[in-house]
Order: structure tokens, then C-alpha cells, then sequence
């Protein structure tokens, strides 16, 4: 199996996501994309429920001359949240990754100001919150949102995604209410190796996807 698309993904998510609403298991719904590939399947997601779309920014904490190697996260104002262990087995400390984290803080408040043009965070409190992304691979960046979404006082968190890696999807089961993944390969290397086109996206796109829902 595989999609199409992002959208294609969102719409196959959205499916499954449709039948627990019909099921009452999703009260007072609202869908947070993790911008930018998480955009464009929860625009799909938010106009089948149909639920409110907004916007949780997160950012990817990198290895020091190995960026693409993620070794945590950080979202809003909070402390990163780094994987010790990983730590440990690269000989790295929290010290360390303080430029890291530090740069990957401005990129994610350039981000938030331009998504949200000056709209407020959205409140979570009482609701269900649909956390979106178009796969999931190592969770970091997906336990950092879940995090600071839990600590907003919803009401239920779903983790929703079109594919992941089993082992990272069962970790995360502890972080939210209910994950939500259609596709489960055994043999996971890559969230784009599960889409025909898996372009990057830009802000603008992002922005489209807001408006549009």
C-alpha cells in the first residue's frame, strides 16, 4: 500500500477518523496539523469531521553535524525534550545541543507568527485534539506535541497519522488517548518511502491548507 499523496493520505485517514465521530468518540473535535507535511492530510481530516484546523509547531532537535538524525524536540516556550539514551550512545549532553536548540527555537517562532497571523493559540481545554502529521518514523516530534497538548487540559488526545512505524506507534500509546494509524508496515524505514509524491512543503502551502479549512 501506498498513497498517492498527502492529500490522498488525508483523505484515507479522515475515513477512519469519520466512523469513530459517528461513533460519538470524538466530542468538541479540533485538528492540529505539525506543519509542514502534517498540513495537507489535517485539512482533509478537519473538513470531514468537520472540526476546526490550526496549527502546533514543532521542531525537530538534530545530532551536531547530523541534522536529519533526531535526538528530540522542543514546541512553544517548553524545555526540549531530548531521548536520553540516544544521548548516552552518541556521547552527547543537553549542553551540548544548547546552539541546537536555540536555533531551532527562532525557526519554530518564525513559524508560529507567520501561521497563525496574529491569531492566539487556540484553546484546547475540554476538547478532543486531533494531532496530525503524514507519518510518523521515530515519534520525537509527535511526543513533544502530544506533551504540550496534554498539559492544556483536553478533554481526550488522539494521535492521528496515515502511516508509522509499529514499534514508534505502540511507544507512543502512552502519550495519547488513542492513535489512529491506517497503516502499519512491518518494514519501516522512511514516512516518504509510503508516498508516490512526498514534496516538500512551504509556508505558503501551509497557509493555503489553513485557509482552505
Amino acid at each position: 500500500m501506498r498513497y498517492r499523496d498527502r492529500a490522498q493520505a488525508g483523505r484515507e485517514l479522515a475515513a477512519v477518523l469519520g466512523k469513530l465521530r459517528d461513533e460519538d468518540a470524538l466530542p468538541e473535535p479540533i485538528v492540529l496539523a505539525l506543519p509542514r507535511g502534517g498540513a495537507a492530510v489535517a485539512a482533509e481530516v478537519a473538513r470531514e469531521l468537520p472540526a476546526p484546523l490550526d496549527v502546533l509547531v514543532v521542531r525537530k532537535i538534530g545530532a551536531p553535524h547530523h541534522e536529519e538524525f533526531g535526538v528530540g524536540a522542543i514546541t512553544g516556550d517548553e524545555p526540549p525534550l531530548l531521548d536520553g539514551e540516544t544521548l548516552a550512545h552518541l556521547g552527547l549532553s543537553a549542553e551540548a545541543l544548547a546552539p541546537v536548540v536555540e536555533r531551532e527555537r527562532r525557526e519554530l517562532r518564525r513559524r508560529e507568527r507567520r501561521y497563525r497571523e496574529g491569531r492566539p493559540p487556540p484553546v484546547l481545554r475540554g476538547r478532543t485534539v486531533i494531532v496530525v502529521d503524514d507519518g510518523l518514523a521515530t515519534g520525537s516530534t509527535a511526543r513533544a506535541a502530544l506533551r504540550h497538548v496534554r498539559g492544556r487540559g483536553p478533554a481526550r488526545t488522539v494521535l492521528a497519522v496515515p502511516v508509522g512505524a509499529p514499534d514508534s506507534l505502540d511507544a507512543l500509546a502512552a502519550e495519547a488517548d488513542l492513535v489512529v494509524c491506517p497503516y502499519r508496515p512491518a518494514v519501516f524505514s522512511s514516512v516518504g518511502q509510503w508516498y508516490d509524491d512526498f514534496g516538500q512543503l512551504t509556508d505558503d502551502d501551509v497557509l493555503d491548507a489553513l485557509r482552505g479549512a
